[in-house]
């Protein structure tokens, strides 16, 4: 269940690259810099684009390390640009595939340190379910919505990403 999981997360991970690359051509069509979308938000008071592309990032490479037995690698919030934070995404995606099936074998059993919990932990299950899928899903969402407003065509689809249909 975890190894699956965190592999549905990733393919979320992914599709902010086809957004992305939707970006890059609005913004070469409307010839205007790409990297002005990087501080775009949609309220005053909330994150930038380029912190909920970091965000989503934290969320995949924390779920697939402490839920593996392992310290989530360190990535700098340091993107400005969008081949920095395609940068980020791809060592994310790397990250999160390098964990086998096997290394998840005792994630429900894993006791995860929260920084804005001090003092408490939280279970596995609990982690992926609670704090990890969600707001995998909620900064992603962000980036969807922050383009949208811009002006950048993405549609449900682009938000779903690529869906492996059999054969009926």
């Amino acid at each position: 269940m975890y190894y699956q999981a965190i592999l549905q997360i990733t393919q979320a991970l992914k599709t902010l690259e086809v957004l992305l690359d939707k970006a890059q051509r609005y913004a070469d069509e409307k010839n205007f810099d790409i990297n002005v979308l990087m501080e775009g938000r949609l309220a005053p008071d909330m994150k930038p684009l380029v912190y909920q592309i970091q965000s989503a990032c934290d969320y995949v490479k924390a779920g697939a390390a402490w839920l593996s037995g392992q310290k989530p690698p360190v990535h700098e919030d340091s993107e400005q640009t969008i081949d920095e934070v395609r940068a980020r995404i791809q060592k994310t995606v790397d990250f999160a595939q390098s964990v086998t099936a096997d290394q998840y074998a005792n994630a429900s059993e894993q006791k995860v340190k929260l920084s804005w919990a001090p003092g408490k932990v939280i279970e596995g299950q609990v982690y992926l379910f609670q704090v990890t899928i969600p707001n995998v899903y909620f900064h992603i969402c962000m980036v969807y919505a922050i383009l949208r407003q811009n002006g950048v065509n993405v549609g449900k689809m682009d938000f779903l990403g690529q869906i492996d249909f059999v054969n009926a």
